[in-house]
């Protein structure tokens, strides 16, 4: 068995193991595995070594039945499996994994545009260069994922490993069938809760932030794709894993449509090199959003009562597409969607990738939301509509990815995106300028 394949870079929990006791006792005794303490205390005060979490009152005291002690554990990691003081963090001390050589890793026949060539060959170079860190700031529909083959093309040839990471699950299942498809000689992994194409020894990794708690030192290449989107700048423990999977000398690509207000600055500051893409893949402008007042919005939508300025878009829209509606809330969902005949979908919903799936085949004509589903999904041909506009979940950055996606196919690049408030906030105004801003730009090209 290739023991570097499976667990080189990886930090994992003794119950992590794919490996029988036996073999991971033999390991230990030959140096290949080693033993790291899972928490260390300094000046009378806990570090969870998993998670990278200081935050004591994230830290409590269990009557372990292991040691027959009462010890801590480390509650911000709990989700991912818990962490025990009287247990030990194993990492691959053996030799490096090597991987496949491949003259042509590349089976993808599209072609990139001009803007794209331009973003692709500046990923590429930063690479080659062992540049730190690279943004490239790329509207919604301009194609990042294609921009990142040749960089993912040079990295597979030069036998590097590569990580595509995520801040939610649904990317990743949109990304994997497309990267097995490009890339089908590559050793691909898809890492989420509950992934059924874990396989331990992936050269290229798609994986949700969360799940590269279990890496260290394991990437030339690291690629973060929504930097921006919830919860990545939230939690700060989400960074932290992220850079603690990067080998020393690792190039970080940032990709996003809407950077938050850090990374502008940076950008203005000449502290972070940025690469700009304003146009869609297929040339044709971002959809404005068009607004619409409705008084007593939210009181009628609690009441379950249909707000006019819906029923009028609905009369007048056209019916070859299909409609994703956007509610702030969960206890809002269902009654939206008993009210249309809809099928609802959040992020707690045990079906989610199924109902997310049938849309994308056009079996579900009407998809009543949360932001689940603001990005990181594309759909052929969907008008867009955000019911309470003005709620504070739906922020600038939320408001410019939920308009996003519609248009997004070169057979229907318009599509109809429509903001129902009521009473217009400066998210509002600034989503629409930015999406002009763009628009403007990618003209200029």
């Amino acid at each position: 068995m290739n023991f570097s394949k499976i667990l080189a870079g990886k930090l994992l929990l003794t119950s992590e193991l794919p490996l029988a006791s036996s073999t991971t006792d033999y390991l230990i005794r030959t140096n290949q595995l080693k033993q790291l303490p899972s928490m260390t205390t300094k000046y009378g005060r806990y570090q969870c070594n998993r998670c990278g979490n200081t935050n004591q009152q994230l830290f409590a005291n269990i009557a372990c039945a292991r040691c027959d002690h009462t010890h801590l554990y480390c509650r911000n990691c709990i989700q991912t499996g818990r962490v025990l003081h009287c247990d030990n963090l194993l990492t691959w001390n053996g030799s490096e994994p090597s991987w496949p050589t491949q003259a042509q890793p590349c089976q993808w026949t599209g072609t990139l545009t001009s803007p794209q060539q331009t973003a692709a060959k500046a990923i590429e170079q930063a690479i080659n260069n062992k540049q730190k860190e690279i943004l490239t700031w790329a509207v919604c529909g301009s194609g990042k994922t294609e921009m990142l083959f040749p960089a993912i093309t040079k990295a597979i040839k030069e036998r590097k490993r590569i990580c595509i990471a995520t801040p939610r699950a649904d990317v990743v299942r949109e990304l994997f069938p497309r990267l097995q498809q490009a890339f089908p000689e590559t050793e691909i992994e898809a890492l989420y809760a509950d992934s059924p194409d874990r396989t331990d020894k992936g050269q290229l990794i798609i994986s949700t932030t969360h799940q590269l708690i279990r890496y260290q030192d394991a990437f030339h290449v690291m690629i973060i794709d929504e930097i921006d989107a919830f919860p990545f700048h939230h939690d700060k423990t989400l960074p932290y894993l992220t850079n603690r999977a990067c080998k020393k000398d690792a190039t970080t690509i940032y990709l996003t449509a809407t950077p938050r207000r850090e990374h502008k600055r940076k950008i203005r500051q000449k502290k972070l090199p940025v690469q700009f893409v304003p146009i869609r893949f297929h040339g044709h402008p971002l959809p404005i959003p068009q607004l619409k007042i409705e008084i007593g919005l939210r009181k009628k939508l609690n009441r379950g009562t249909e707000p006019k300025a819906l029923q009028q878009f609905l009369a007048t829209r056209s019916k070859s597409r299909q409609l994703l509606l956007f509610v702030p809330t969960i206890s809002l969902l269902e009654k939206v969607a008993d009210r249309y005949q809809a099928i609802s979908v959040h992020a707690e919903d045990p079906d989610r990738k199924e109902k997310v799936e049938q849309f994308r085949q056009q079996k579900i004509t009407t998809l009543v939301t949360t932001t689940i589903l603001e990005r990181g999904v594309t759909f052929p041909s969907v008008d867009v509509v955000i019911l309470d506009a003005g709620h504070h979940v739906f922020d600038e950055a939320a408001l410019v990815q939920i308009a996003g996606r519609a248009g997004r196919s070169p057979d229907d690049p318009t599509g109809e995106v429509l903001f129902i408030h009521q009473g217009k906030t400066n998210a509002m105004e600034d989503a629409i300028a930015q999406i002009k801003m763009m628009n403007k730009k990618g003209n200029i090209l």
